[in-house]
């Protein structure tokens, strides 16, 4: 009997962990490529997730849509935006792509997070639809670049 007891905690605390694990921001980054695809490249990094049952979601998996948010605003501010103030012509057009398309992958991942607490009972409606408009303004101008280089850049970070 104890170990009847022992193997249904273990599988409990085994579903109950996040679906998600530590990755470094070079695993995940979406920014290298061409443009035109961000949307469906970011939504890829998160497929581990199931958008039919987001209210299963946990605090691990919360808290990684968060650190995807930080470790992405850490490498615009760090990485991109000083390479493209360095850059000019094409070299600086192509790393701009690949910054919008970090701001995709930051932007699904707080949208992501969202949706989560909103499915879990939280009112989140008023911060949702600030960052769909951002998200959506991203995604344009991912998609009016299609087709383009856009530049990677890698960049230290780790996700929690």
């Amino acid at each position: 009997m104890r170990f009847s007891i022992a193997l249904i905690a273990a599988s409990a605390a085994a579903v109950q962990a996040g679906v998600f694990t530590q990755q470094t921001y070079n695993d995940i980054s979406i920014s290298g490529g061409v443009a035109g695809n961000a949307e469906q490249e970011a939504l890829a990094v998160f497929s581990a997730l199931d958008p039919n049952n987001l209210a299963a979601a946990d605090d691990d998996d919360i808290d990684f849509l968060k650190s995807v948010n930080r470790i992405c605003n850490d490498a615009e501010d760090k990485a991109f935006n000083p390479a493209i103030d360095a850059a000019s012509g094409e070299e600086a057009d192509a790393l701009q792509r690949g910054k919008i398309k970090n701001k995709v992958l930051k932007l699904e991942a707080t949208i992501l997070r969202l949706k989560i607490q909103q499915a879990q009972g939280d009112d989140v409606a008023d911060d949702m639809a600030a960052e769909q408009k951002k998200l959506d303004n991203n995604i344009k101008q991912d998609e009016d670049e299609a087709g383009k280089a856009s530049t990677f850049l890698s960049f230290d970070a780790t996700t929690a």
